[in-house]
């Protein structure tokens, strides 16, 4: 599908850095006019994602995040979170509901999440080499626009 726009962005897994990409995919996402409840879907979604790249993909060290926005035909967000770090040995086993390898203080809800305020969630991820997490979220022409 042929992007209008983009953006990419590239930072260092530092958790400082979450609320940075939670804010710029926002400010992105604002040429769709969303209404306040998606921006804040999209926002709460990518703060997962890059959490979870920052968390579990580099836990005792520094890493390279890549965060990629498209305005896709149709009024679709996409969003890519990329990570080099550990990867997920199971996809599927991750994707489950409360499943973490962030030890007690972490819910196992983060693709749940994604999952519930994206249209779509794709995940791939290879041990050793990182993780790929790709959302859309369709944006609803609002009459009157």
């Amino acid at each position: 599908m042929k992007a209008s726009n983009y953006i990419v962005m590239e930072f260092l897994s530092r958790s400082v850095n979450e609320g940075f990409a939670r804010s710029a995919v926002a400010a992105f996402a604002a040429q769709l006019d969303p209404t306040l409840e998606e921006i804040g879907d999209i926002k709460t979604a990518v703060s997962e994602a890059v959490t979870n790249a920052i968390v579990h993909a580099y836990p005792d060290t520094l890493g390279k995040v890549v965060v990629r926005a498209r305005i896709l035909e149709g009024g679709i967000l996409e969003v890519t979170v990329r990570d080099w770090g550990r990867g997920i040995a199971d996809v599927a086993k991750a994707r489950e509901p409360l499943f973490t390898t962030g030890g007690a203080e972490r819910s196992g809800m983060g693709f749940t999440i994604m999952e519930s305020f994206m249209d779509t969630l794709r995940v791939t991820s290879k041990e050793g080499q990182g993780t790929k997490v790709v959302m859309r979220r369709r944006i609803a022409q609002r009459a009157g626009r």
